[in-house]
């Protein structure tokens, strides 16, 4: 039997329950979190929980436990399901109170994590992408359950048969539907900057340390959906994808349609950081 982790008790599904006024279902008054396992290890785990801090803050949550002390119980739950690969989902919800939009003067954060087990590796081959505008809020640095204008987007592009919503704000490319977006010109890798109009994702992070490793200049500026379409390579990263080429946006190929030779380079690269992370 899968237990989940409900604050500090290790529970079955069956046994859990979360309250109808809890705030994280009633107003989305919460932030989360998705860390993949390899081989039985979490993967920048600490980065994850860093942000997963952070984000907690910027919305006045505190959160119910220490870094240290959510470490030792999420590690419980892995280990007390026996994960070999796969990824964790961790929230934070600011608690149960009477529904009131103003936050409530006392509240106790709920927390509640899970683990998902894969039965194969997510797929990375080359995807498609489409355009959408960015409807969402200006604080897309808060990885938080506010999640409306992601999952439109995300089911607007399946329904028309693409495997991302790439946002935009005017012409400038933020992100992507559940992704970051990078672009490669003349062997140069660009990025938006880690701002309050994109998340600033923990395989973004590693990507553009790998790139560093590479050689590979890096720029974190902003581009435009032009640049984006005469680019010599696009792919998206996240959490459960790594590194996934875009081969075609809005019907469009981007380069030669095929996977381009840096963008590879930085998955193998990433891969190679993974399993030295295994170890």
């Amino acid at each position: 039997m899968k237990l989940i982790l409900l604050n500090g008790e290790l529970l079955s599904r069956e046994q859990a329950s979360i309250d109808i006024e809890d705030r994280g279902y009633q107003f989305g008054d919460g932030v989360y979190e998705v860390v993949r396992i390899y081989n039985s290890h979490f993967f920048e785990l600490d980065a994850h929980l860093e942000r997963l801090e952070r984000s907690a803050h910027e919305i006045k949550i505190k959160l119910p436990f220490t870094i240290s002390e959510l470490k030792q119980r999420i590690e419980k739950l892995k280990k007390s399901n026996n994960v070999h690969s796969g990824h964790l989902y961790l929230q934070i919800t600011r608690g149960v109170s009477p529904r009131n939009h103003a936050f409530p003067e006392k509240a106790e954060p709920v927390l509640v994590a899970y683990t998902k087990e894969y039965s194969k590796e997510p797929s990375r081959i080359p995807g498609r992408a489409m355009f959408t505008d960015d409807i969402r809020w200006l604080r897309c640095d808060i990885k938080s359950l506010n999640l409306l204008g992601n999952v439109m987007a995300k089911d607007d592009a399946t329904v028309k048969g693409y495997d991302e919503a790439i946002f935009h704000r005017g012409e400038i490319v933020t992100e992507g539907s559940s992704t970051n977006v990078f672009i490669i010109k003349n062997r140069i890798l660009y990025t938006h900057p880690a701002n309050h109009l994109i998340l600033d994702g923990i395989t973004r992070r590693k990507i553009l340390s790998v790139a560093a490793s590479l050689d590979i200049q890096v720029k974190e500026e902003s581009f435009t959906k032009q640049q984006l379409l005469e680019a010599d390579e696009v792919f998206i990263s996240s959490t459960t994808q790594e590194v996934r080429p875009i081969i075609e946006v809005d019907g469009q190929p981007i380069g030669n349609g095929k996977e381009g030779d840096v963008t590879a380079s930085l998955q193998a690269e990433l891969e190679r950081h993974i399993s030295r992370s295994e170890k």
